[in-house]
């Protein structure tokens, strides 16, 4: 029997929708946590062709089963008019769940649907956390292979992961129709690649791509719309000096950076394992953030003269910077953006996220191994001791 690894994701009395890539567990997890419930699997064909031919049958299915109180329908955007029949269920049935999992809001939003006019609240489900594997996290195994879970308990994840990307290529980009020319689109996904923790420069995405720069801005908002990246913003808050104005991206999961990441003779592995890193990094806070109470929102901070921090966490509760540096070393220089950052906002942690082995306290700022801190970093819990109020 498969090992099941428990997930720090956490269910819901009420309905929801949850959105989430490929691979990241959401109908394992909804299986395991709602044994009882009548499932709708949309990637099985049958079932696609049968409600998307009648999407009212989830009505006579739910009048026919008195004693079933959670329906669950996997991947909804197959289906979109779905949601309309949910909705009247959800409005009919007041004591039964309604789930729904997605992995793309872009049909549903292009078909006028308006995900249930917030009757179901919105999750997210992300790729592991180190926590959740625990013993069984490796640093420099997550770099390489990523943490989608489909991955992860692959025999093989290095082909596995290039099964992963030609599957997004085929069934959500090429089968959805959301491109016309899919050599383009898979050149864009190697091009931006090179954007992976860095300001977004479209125009010259375009100029490698040999499409303009429109194409481009869909082709970003198609992977933002799929899950497999998104723009963080700057931190502007009470902002003491002047600051840059566009945001970074970031693809979701190391695993899938790595694999889409050229390499050759005049590229430094140093260059492309830091960004692998400060992904890595990313991607937990964020779910951190996801699977915390609480409003938290991630950022990071850049100043027109060139001070950056890579992370800014920022909540009712919380006010972190964090630098993430892939080097065994602290230079004093690793230090200088975290400083100016806390002389604007001294009211924040700061914490120097490094690839050494050893706890300090450099200059009153707490450096810590990285594997060390996404090890320790749990929902509602922030490593320094600091809880959710």
């Amino acid at each position: 029997m498969e090992k099941y690894t428990e997930r720090f994701f956490s269910a819901l009395t009420d309905s929801f929708f949850i959105f989430g890539p490929r691979g990241t567990g959401k109908s394992t997890w909804l299986k395991r946590t709602f044994p009882d419930a009548y499932f709708v699997d949309l990637l099985d064909d049958n079932t696609f062709r049968a409600f998307i031919a009648h999407p009212e049958r989830i009505k006579q299915i739910v009048k026919a089963k008195p004693h079933t109180k959670c329906y669950i329908i996997d991947e909804v955007q197959k289906a979109p008019a779905l949601l309309d029949s949910v909705h009247s269920l959800i409005e009919e049935y007041k004591t039964h769940q309604f789930i729904l999992t997605g992995s793309s809001a872009r049909k549903l939003r292009r078909g006028g649907v308006n995900l249930l006019a917030g009757r179901a609240l919105l999750t997210h489900l992300h790729p592991f956390m180190a926590a959740e594997l625990g013993t069984d996290f490796s640093l420099d195994t997550a770099l390489r292979n990523g943490l989608i879970p489909l991955i992860v308990s692959a025999n093989t994840p290095d082909k596995t992961l290039a099964t992963y990307v030609a599957l997004y290529l085929k069934e959500e980009v090429k089968e959805e129709g959301l491109v016309r020319d899919i050599g383009a689109f898979a050149r864009f996904l190697e091009a931006i690649s090179f954007s992976h923790g860095s300001i977004l420069n479209l125009s010259n995405i375009a100029r490698e791509c040999h499409v303009s720069r429109k194409i481009v801005e869909n082709y970003v908002s198609i992977i933002e719309d799929l899950l497999l990246g998104y723009k963080l913003p700057v931190f502007t808050r009470r902002a003491q000096r002047a600051m840059t104005a566009q945001p970074k991206f970031y693809l979701f999961d190391a695993g899938v950076y790595h694999h889409l990441r050229p390499r050759g003779p005049l590229d430094s592995p140093d260059e492309i394992g830091g960004m692998a890193l400060e992904g890595l990094v990313l991607q937990h806070l964020k779910a951190w953030c996801d699977y915390s109470d609480g409003q938290v929102d991630c950022y990071f901070w850049r100043s027109r003269g060139g001070a950056e921090v890579d992370f800014i966490l920022y909540g009712e509760h919380h006010f972190h910077a964090l630098e993430v540096k892939n080097a065994k070393q602290i230079h004093p220089k690793s230090l200088r953006s975290l400083k100016t950052f806390l002389i604007d906002y001294p009211e924040a942690s700061a914490i120097l996220l490094y690839r050494g082995t050893e706890k300090l306290v450099v200059d009153g700022i707490t450096c810590r191994p990285v594997d060390d801190f996404l090890l320790q970093l749990r929902p509602n819990h922030w490593p320094n001791g600091v809880n959710n109020g």
